[in-house]
């Protein structure tokens, strides 16, 4: 049997709250799954590709392999008067994806896009639409495909 996945949580903290409550539901899924996790926090989603890309690029120490099976990237943007939503939203969304491509990671993408926050609250709620546990259920399965194409998971 493969051991236990070890994944990444990046949160976006531009909107603490909502980010706090991304998180809850991702840790909830990942330990009901018996995986193990590290978090970290960067200040917006537009460091959310950089924060993976460092990770990517250190390895484990004693290993030599890489230090997480599959990454969860979580946080919210909320359409404001200009048009910087837009490009904060497309680049980080290219950006982890790119990473995605390149390096064959396991992602599960949990940056809310809205309108508002009651929008926000809506889809963070882990009593709701739940998006930071659907993001970790997506890394998850993702992992999985890797291991049915026997690639390696680190």
């Amino acid at each position: 049997m493969a051991e236990a996945p070890h994944i990444m949580i990046v949160e976006a903290r531009f909107y603490e709250d909502i980010g706090e409550e991304l998180v809850r539901g991702a840790v909830a899924e990942i330990s009901r799954a018996g995986a193990t996790y590290e978090h970290f926090q960067v200040p917006g989603t537009f460091e959310l590709p950089a924060a993976l890309q460092y990770a990517v690029k250190s390895m484990d120490f004693y290993s030599g392999r890489r230090r997480f099976d599959g990454y969860v990237a979580l946080g919210c943007l909320i359409r404001g008067e200009t048009t910087q939503y837009d490009t904060v939203a497309a680049e980080c969304a290219r950006g982890l994806n790119e990473l995605v491509l390149r390096h064959t990671l396991a992602l599960g993408y949990g940056v809310l896009t809205v309108e508002n926050r009651e929008q926000a609250w809506a889809r963070a709620s882990v009593a709701q639409k739940n998006r930071g546990g659907e993001a970790a259920r997506a890394c998850l399965d993702m992992i999985e495909l890797k291991r049915q194409f026997r690639l390696n998971a680190r």
